[in-house]
């Protein structure tokens, strides 16, 4: 019998751990009377594609690993398939399936099996004991099935020894380009009323000698990033002690780790640790969600604000660890002033991204319970997003819809950070300039028009000098700013509309490549000709200087070029 396990990814980059897990598993353990094969694909595959290549497989037995990105066009796939493979056993599993389990089979004829919560186990049993299409359901926790017309639910399945799941990664040419997903832990000590991963309350550790020998695996193949899915990954300082002291000690100069934590539950000993580690060794991603006390409360999430304050300030200091920050709109009791109120708090904390999310009422999770109470309105397709609550309308989300997508682009991307630094002084506090800022980049993106990257800083520059009513003369400095930010980012060979003319500089520029202690100056540079690195850099004339931009020596944070004056070079 021939096992297919489809993934259905949200882009390219990412994998899908969960499908990986399950074969491993179920291979390891299990009897190994059927051949278990992985498909992965993207939500931005044709439907038709997706089912046409699953059809060659020729398996008996499809598998669908469903979330909330997914589970419409992995639907649409099943319902295709069927038409044409009718006796084909399928089943789903995985958050978007678990807990409305019933419903997903009363709903959908198509699919035979849904598999709930870990399905290691539960997958290794259902292929023990599945024999030319006939399998002894009710012995199987965890399985939900139709039976004589009637849909049964069996008892969750014990979780499994998160130590006994077997290693995925083998050959990283299978991940090539990839996101690298790995964990070391299930479960979270928190009860966050929006969050699934707050049900889970046994948290398990995987065994640290079996951690150590797979980081050592990521860091002998110089993976470039491994994203740690662990849901608060400092919950026991010992276990992140142990593996952050681990990935210290044996950097290899390349690999980057991300890990999801509390930054209020980091204590001294974590804090000195990660206090000199290499920049780019490690980046952090923090949910603050809100700083609403009642918000807080209503969600029940123990956060101490002051204290992430604190932390946060801590480890930037340092300038060696990427900080994530999020937020949630959408909360219990959080109303635009109030929203306004936490993301000004959070942005004065100057993470090196500000995620602005927006409220998902998903399946199982409390928040879907209380949704009626809090008069929160979601759209009934997933995402299941917010719109509307009894403290926030539908006209103050689609604001805020407006603000997300100005900081995503003029703050997330790190591309405009000198000038957005210097816009900030002229407004009463970063919200406001976000909101002006958002409503102005939607009056000129009518129709779903997509800006280039160069057009962005024209629109940014038009902001600049509608709001402050500026002059042509008075933009000088703004197109310097906007100028300093363009080449930082990207040695491009084509000026920007708004960076001034450096005809009169070019002799003076070529001047520079060809000092003979130019060389001593530059790291990385020495076994270059002065054409060479004249092609590899750029020279910029800003507030009468010349600065020269490195693209090989760049910040591991903001990925900006490192600059040099060069201006005393002019003298030969």
């Amino acid at each position: 019998m021939k096992v297919l396990l489809v993934a259905v990814n949200a882009k390219y980059i990412h994998s899908n751990l969960a499908v990986y897990s399950l074969k491993e598993y179920a291979e390891k353990y299990g009897k190994n009377e059927h051949e278990i094969k992985i498909k992965e694909y993207t939500i931005n595959q044709y439907t038709e594609e997706i089912v046409s290549d699953i059809y060659e497989e020729q398996a008996d037995i499809i598998g669908f690993s469903c979330y909330i990105w997914n589970i419409h066009q992995v639907m649409q796939v099943i319902n295709d398939l069927k038409s044409v493979c009718t006796k084909k056993d399928i089943w789903v599993g995985g958050p978007e399936v678990s807990y409305n389990a019933v419903q997903v089979l009363s709903d959908n004829a198509n699919v035979n099996y849904v598999m709930c919560g870990e399905g290691e186990e539960i997958l290794k049993q259902f292929l023990d004991n599945y024999h030319e299409g006939k399998l002894q359901r009710k012995d199987i926790n965890g399985l939900v099935y139709r039976e004589d017309g009637q849909i049964k639910a069996n008892p969750m399945m014990k979780p499994v020894d998160i130590s006994d799941i077997p290693f995925v990664y083998r050959d990283m040419k299978d991940f090539e380009n990839k996101i690298i997903y790995y964990e070391t832990s299930r479960g979270c000590p928190f009860s966050c009323s929006y969050c699934l991963s707050s049900i889970d309350k046994k948290i398990r550790f995987r065994n640290l000698d079996l951690v150590k020998e797979e980081l050592r695996f990521f860091i002998d193949n110089k993976t470039s990033q491994v994203k740690f899915v662990d849901r608060t990954f400092n919950c026991n300082p010992k276990h992140a002690m142990e593996i952050w002291r681990y990935i210290k000690e044996n950097d290899n100069g390349i690999t980057n780790f991300h890990f999801e934590i509390a930054a209020d539950l980091m204590t001294e000993e974590e804090l000195e640790l990660i206090s000199d580690m290499r920049p780019g060794l490690i980046q952090l991603e923090i949910g603050v969600q809100s700083v609403n006390e009642e918000t807080l409360q209503a969600i029940h999430r123990k956060t101490d604000i002051g204290k992430i304050e604190s932390i946060t300030g801590r480890i930037r200091q340092n300038k060696n660890i990427h900080q994530h920050l999020d937020l949630i709109a959408g909360l219990p009791y959080e109303d635009y002033s109030s929203f306004k109120n936490s993301f000004n708090t959070v942005y004065a904390m100057k993470p090196d991204q500000l995620q602005l999310g927006f409220l998902k009422v998903l399946n199982g999770a409390g928040i879907s319970e209380e949704a009626k109470e809090y008069g929160i309105v979601c759209s009934n397709r997933p995402p299941y997003e917010v719109l509307k609550t009894k403290w926030l309308t539908f006209d103050e989300i689609l604001r805020l819809k407006e603000i997300e997508t100005v900081v995503e682009i003029y703050y997330n991307s790190l591309q405009f950070s000198e000038t957005i630094r210097k816009l900030e002084e002229f407004f009463k506090s970063p919200f406001d300039m976000y909101e002006r800022l958002g409503r102005y980049y939607k009056k000129y993106s009518a129709g779903g028009l997509k800006h280039s990257r160069v057009n962005r800083y024209v629109l940014l520059l038009d902001f600049i000098m509608e709001e402050l009513n500026l002059t042509e003369e008075d933009s000088f400095a703004w197109k310097e700013l906007l100028t300093l930010d363009f080449y930082l980012r990207e040695n491009a060979k084509t000026r920007p509309v708004f960076a001034k003319s450096l005809e009169d500089s070019k002799k003076k520029i070529h001047k520079i490549y060809c000092h003979p202690q130019l060389k001593q100056k530059l790291k990385n540079y020495v076994n270059y000709s002065s054409k060479q690195i004249e092609h590899m850099t750029h020279i910029e004339v800003l507030k009468g200087r010349y600065i020269l931009f490195d693209y090989l020596n760049r910040n591991a944070l903001t990925k900006a070029a490192s600059t040099v004056d060069v201006t005393t070079y002019l003298q030969l």
